[in-house]
């Protein structure tokens, strides 16, 4: 994502220096209208002038209409900034979006080689209660179980196994693997009592 013209690319810093110019055209802008709040509270549009024409003695105009004018240039100045904040911020959003999607598929392309060597689920999360143990712990809906505290897909026989398993390990944090996406994830599960049916939910 080169500039246009064939310059570098937008970067971090670059942004955060136009924020910065940002920062100071607001401080003088404010600044401005200070002055004019000093000046009997002259905003950009009161008259000058007082009622029979004559310019007001009560006020220094020729600080007023400064600061008038610097206010009018510089509410320019932020508004072109602003644009310029918004291409740069554009710039940098497709530059990561093209970044993550390159990240995506190299990490799907490492999970497919690491899928040869995953070992075999014997049972799979078909639902999940929010605020349940098993959601609190992390566990999701598709989640293909793998391991689940002592349950392999070497001893486990039915279901009644992982009931066993979470009666004796009530209140004990139980460790269970799962594979998620292709990949092998580790969560730490423990069985209690709450507001739902059961210990896991």
């Amino acid at each position: 994502m080169a500039e246009p013209g064939g310059g570098r690319p937008v970067t971090v810093s670059d942004v955060q220096q136009l924020v910065r110019r940002k920062d100071e055209i607001e401080a003088q802008i404010k600044a401005c209208y200070e002055l004019l709040e000093g000046q009997k509270g002259v905003g950009m549009h009161e008259p000058l002038v007082d009622a029979e024409g004559f310019p007001r003695a009560d006020i220094d105009l020729y600080q007023v209409r400064t600061a008038r004018h610097n206010i009018i240039c510089l509410q320019n100045d932020h508004k072109a900034l602003m644009k310029q904040v918004e291409e740069a911020l554009h710039k940098l959003h497709a530059r990561e979006k093209e970044k993550h999607a390159k990240d995506e598929a190299e990490a799907l392309a490492e999970a497919m080689s690491q899928n040869q060597s995953l070992p075999q689920a014997f049972a799979k999360v078909n639902a999940v209660t929010p605020g349940s143990p098993a959601s609190v712990s992390g566990l999701q809906v598709d989640d293909e179980i793998v391991e689940f505290g002592s349950v392999n897909v070497n001893n486990f026989q039915n279901l009644q196994n992982i009931a066993t398993v979470v009666q004796h390990s009530e209140g004990r944090p139980l460790s269970v693997t799962v594979i998620r996406g292709g990949r092998r994830v580790h969560v730490g599960l423990t069985p209690k009592r709450w507001a739902g049916k059961g210990l896991l939910g």
